[in-house]
């Protein structure tokens, strides 16, 4: 992977798509803040790429739109959307409530194994993350692997203001709740309003020290 390591952006895309996993790879959104940016670029670079959508059943009504909003504003012509199962809800949160006991493990049944359900026969997948989102992102990579498969984050070095500059030069509306102080958006039942100045991510779980959902979980290294 290190020969794709000059590469950025939709050029890093295609590459990806095209040239190293052609039909194995797809990028995984949640339609929250900072999520248009990507998006745009898979789209410019093919708007087929696919893109995996975990609709948690826990989600604000604000994202489903936007996911809506963007997927025709950008042209993109397969988003996957996927999330828990009528089994996986009655196995493991059958009244709903699972995210006031365990939040890890209510991500896991919400998030996580349906995600591993949709990457399943994928060698690759492509994130948002960036390293200026958290202390635990710091030292994020370009490439990495994780549970044999390559995890690609082509925003991993992108900080704030190039992220703003993107949005205005491509004219991508902003997700509804960022105007209200939401800068990390996932679940209705776990995100909050973040501080002025504050870790974008601190308004994820806050009050405990849970900082991910599950889905990126394992030892950063670089390939």
């Amino acid at each position: 992977m290190a020969s794709y390591g000059h590469l950025e952006g939709a050029t890093l895309l295609h590459a990806m798509a095209r040239d190293v996993f052609p039909g194995r790879i797809a990028l995984v959104s949640s339609f929250g803040a900072e999520s248009a940016v990507l998006l745009a670029l898979a789209a410019e670079a093919d708007p087929s790429f696919p893109v995996i959508f975990v609709n948690t059943g826990k989600l604000f009504g604000e994202t489903l739109r936007y996911r809506d909003q963007l997927v025709k504003r950008l042209g993109l012509t397969d988003v996957r959307t996927v999330g828990p199962t009528a089994d996986d809800i009655a196995a493991g949160d059958r009244d709903g409530m699972l995210f006031n006991s365990n939040p890890d493990a209510c991500c896991h049944i919400r998030k996580t194994v349906p995600l591993d359900r949709a990457l399943s026969g994928l060698d690759a997948w492509v994130t948002g993350r960036k390293r200026f989102q958290s202390s635990t992102r710091a030292a994020l990579p370009l490439f990495e692997e994780a549970d044999g498969r390559i995890k690609v984050n082509p925003l991993a070095l992108w900080d704030r203001e190039r992220i703003d500059e993107e949005f205005e030069r491509r004219g991508l509306p902003r997700h509804p709740l960022e105007a209200d102080g939401f800068l990390s958006i996932g679940c209705f039942t776990c995100t909050s309003r973040v501080a002025p100045g504050a870790d974008p991510r601190s308004g994820r779980w806050a009050g405990t020290d849970k900082t991910e959902c599950g889905i990126h979980i394992h030892r950063i290294g670089n390939v």
